[in-house]
């Protein structure tokens, strides 16, 4: 049965913009699924870590894989593009973290949907919010008012189009 899943992209490593790009065509030839909607790009700073800035997005993706397949599928897409975890919130080349699948609530040691942080991080909950500003969360209810207690957080929306944009092959 087709879910909508929604992905948040991040990437502070390297080429954000291409990264953030080549993981949204990546998305878009995953099996059985459909890239329905890009949010804009945000530009913000590490939260509870160091390094350079993030470019975020928020992707709306049309799916009929399950959760588990649809999060393999995620880190195989992150490990294509060099993505290590040598400590908790360490820089990254690209985060692709499952945000929502449907209604569902999941909580195994490998998956916890909703994703336990979205409402309390500014660069999910604003690119979220514009694919879909009335959406209600499982747990967390209609979720537009958990903005205000991100207002502290360094954010920017950027006048940049992020397109899915293959990887050139020679």
């Amino acid at each position: 049965m087709t879910q909508l899943a929604y992905i948040g992209l991040g990437a502070n490593l390297g080429d954000t913009r291409q990264t953030l790009e080549q993981a949204l065509a990546a998305l878009a030839a995953l099996p059985q699924s459909r890239l329905a909607a890009i949010s804009g790009a945000y530009r913000s700073a590490p939260v509870a870590a160091g390094g350079p800035d993030f470019l975020n997005a928020v992707a709306a993706l049309e799916t009929d894989l399950a959760p588990e397949a649809l999060l393999d599928a995620l880190q195989a897409i992150e490990q294509a593009h060099g993505r290590e975890r040598p400590y908790r919130n360490a820089p990254r080349t690209l985060d692709l973290d499952l945000l929502l699948h449907g209604g569902q609530c999941i909580a195994s040691p490998r998956l916890v949907v909703p994703h336990p942080q979205l409402h309390r991080r500014a660069f999910v909950l604003q690119p979220l919010l514009e694919l879909a500003p009335d959406l209600v969360v499982p747990g967390l209810g209609v979720l537009q008012p958990h903005l205000q207690g991100t207002r502290e957080q360094a954010i920017e929306r950027l006048a940049i189009t992020l397109l899915p944009v293959p990887r050139m092959t020679r």
